[in-house]
């Protein structure tokens, strides 16, 4: 085991705190007491489970505690969207980028390709006019949109306790498998409600489900069933708490890319997705200027943690022509809001531009 997986990436968070915290995002209970639980798993009681989460948010450590839903199973189509932008226009450009709702992350990279963002569209919206609307509004130079052609995995759980070696591995929560389900299972109002109701940030109390219940106006059974039962259908991935990856001490978050043959893409994506300290792994397009058709994102606490776990992937792979890229800004950083009026207002903002421009 390596030194880093013997220490706490946050050293100032006690061992029970970064206990509380992995388990909070590995295995928070859709459960009328989900701290009960969660205590009862570490031996601690339901009130100290509920102090140590309101510490680490005190810190700083936790964004948001809330269902996490998948954006294509949705209805929704996304793409993380690479930009060269020149330097001097790059503030300017990001300002631009972020203002669109359906931007979630926005990162400065150590890369010619200096800007990636993802960018996603509720159903019945063109998303490769919107790419092109962003490209012509924040005056990039190239812009290239790489969309998921293959999900081997998604699904963050950084190890605050420092118990699992870089390399650990393990079975993604989420996958292509899952997300295949959802077709056969259409959402309806009541499912859209439910959305909008769990998508924000729980109140950090005993009975955090009880506010869902009241918004929706039901039963806290009916508030619990519901979430099973698109848990089942593969749109609802899990409830957990989200951390800030900084402030929990995971400084190094390198986005790994792969130019792997195309006859390897799924045994190496498959191989990929089983490394605990890899958050995301997905087949996307290559261009003449971009010949990487994988990308894994790794995090640690420093950036030798993350080069170890390159290292091993091409060590176990054989696979070697590749790039690690880091971000050096953070633009923007935020959970998707799905089912909003925003999305709309930016396009009746866009087109009212347009017929300005052009009366």
């Amino acid at each position: 085991m390596t030194t880093e997986a013997r220490t706490r990436p946050n050293p100032t968070l006690d061992e029970m705190t970064a206990r509380v915290l992995n388990e909070l995002q590995d295995h928070f209970p859709l459960a009328e007491r989900p701290y009960l639980e969660v205590g009862a798993r570490l031996g601690i009681s339901e009130s100290e489970t509920v102090a140590r989460l309101r510490e680490a948010r005190a810190a700083g450590v936790i964004r948001q505690v809330c269902g996490i839903y998948d954006t294509k199973s949705l209805g929704y189509s996304s793409a993380l969207v690479a930009m060269r932008v020149s330097a001097e226009r790059l503030e300017r450009a990001a300002a631009v980028v972020n203002a669109h709702p359906g931007v979630s992350h926005n990162y400065q990279r150590n890369h010619p390709f200096n800007m990636w963002f993802t960018v996603a569209m509720p159903p019945g919206h063109d998303l490769d006019a919107v790419i092109d609307r962003l490209h012509q509004l924040s005056g990039a130079e190239s812009t290239r949109p790489m969309p998921t052609l293959r999900l081997f995995k998604i699904g963050v759980t950084l190890d605050i306790a420092g118990t699992r070696p870089a390399a650990a591995r393990g079975e993604p929560e989420y996958s292509d498998e899952r997300r295949n389900r959802a077709p056969r299972h259409e959402i309806d109002g009541d499912d859209i409600a439910y959305i909008r109701a769990t998508q924000g940030d729980l109140p950090d109390v005993e009975r955090p489900f009880d506010a869902v219940a009241e918004t929706l106006g039901c039963s806290l059974e009916a508030v619990l069933e519901h979430g099973r039962r698109l848990t089942a259908s593969g749109h609802l991935r899990r409830f957990a708490a989200i951390l800030n990856h900084r402030a929990a001490g995971f400084r190094a978050n390198g986005m790994a890319v792969w130019a792997v043959p195309t006859d390897r893409i799924e045994e190496f994506g498959t191989f990929v997705a089983g490394y605990r300290n890899v958050s995301h792994c997905y087949q996307r397009p290559t261009y003449e200027d971009w010949p990487y058709n994988v990308f894994s994102m790794i995090h640690s606490p420093r950036v030798d943690g993350v080069e170890e776990v390159a290292e091993a992937i091409a060590a176990e792979t054989g696979v070697t022509d590749r790039r690690v890229l880091y971000s050096s800004i953070e633009f923007k950083k935020i959970r998707l809001p799905y089912f909003v009026p925003e999305y709309e207002q930016w396009e009746s903002l866009c087109t009212a531009a347009g017929e300005e421009a052009h009366p």
